[in-house]
């Protein structure tokens, strides 16, 4: 007579016999990304195997703002800041029947004259949150002496068991009407800041989750708008 033999480290029998899994021990099973800016539901009871998640929390990087400059005369903008990331594993014990996700939007990008914005916070729930990047701030004023203004600091560390706060934004420097650079974005953990450029036009834009905007340049009669900074992500990983 055949005999069916069951691993009782992943398998057991409840009181109605039937062959259960046990809680805990089937490793990573599913994860889920949230990459646009906005508001999502996660509800518990949609995995009843659900033992544990690990989630990633990044927030929006700062967008940056423009430049505008006269004749003979140069103007250069620092860089914004970068979102900061939170991270948390948390049992499934301790998740609410429904969690509300948060993703940031990244900072708009400012007009010639005008501060880029904010990027948004990320957020699971109340137990993992992480802050937006500052926008880059319209502080250099065009003009030809050397001049140099400092960066856009960076945010500070959110809620989780790992968090840290973004990149700051770097400073913009002017050496004449016609040399200068303007400030790169901030980096963040899973993403990049754009780049510092030389030349007129806005600054170089983010890379992958959460990075600051570089701030624009422009001379000699030239005007451009900011750059928008990168938007955030939330990540779940579920745990059977």
């Amino acid at each position: 007579m055949a005999q069916v033999c069951v691993c009782d480290e992943y398998f057991t029998v409840d009181e109605s016999g039937r062959l259960c899994l046990i809680p805990g021990v089937q490793g990573l099973r599913d994860i889920l990304y949230f990459a646009e800016p906005g508001t999502f539901q996660f509800e518990k009871g949609d995995y009843p195997w659900l033992a544990r998640v690990r989630v990633q929390v990044q927030a929006g990087g700062g967008g940056a703002a423009g430049a505008r400059a006269s004749a003979g005369q140069l103007t250069a903008q620092p860089g914004a800041a970068g979102g900061g990331y939170s991270e948390s594993l948390i049992p499934a014990s301790a998740l609410g029947t429904v969690e509300t996700i948060v993703v940031g939007a990244g900072g708009t990008p400012g007009g010639p004259s005008s501060d880029g914005g904010p990027g948004g916070n990320s957020s699971f729930g109340g137990l993992v949150i992480a802050n937006g990047g500052a926008g880059g701030q319209a502080v250099m004023p065009a003009g030809s002496a050397p001049v140099s203004y400092s960066g856009t600091a960076a945010p500070l560390a959110g809620v989780g068991n790992f968090r840290q706060g973004g990149g700051a934004g770097g400073g913009a420097l002017r050496l004449s009407g016609f040399e200068g650079q303007g400030g790169a974005g901030g980096e963040s953990r899973l993403g990049h800041g754009g780049y510092s450029r030389a030349s007129t036009g806005g600054g170089g834009g983010s890379r992958g989750f959460g990075g600051g905007a570089a701030g624009g340049i422009a001379r000699d009669g030239d005007s451009t708008s900011g750059t928008e900074g990168g938007n955030g992500i939330v990540i779940v990983e579920l745990w059977g």
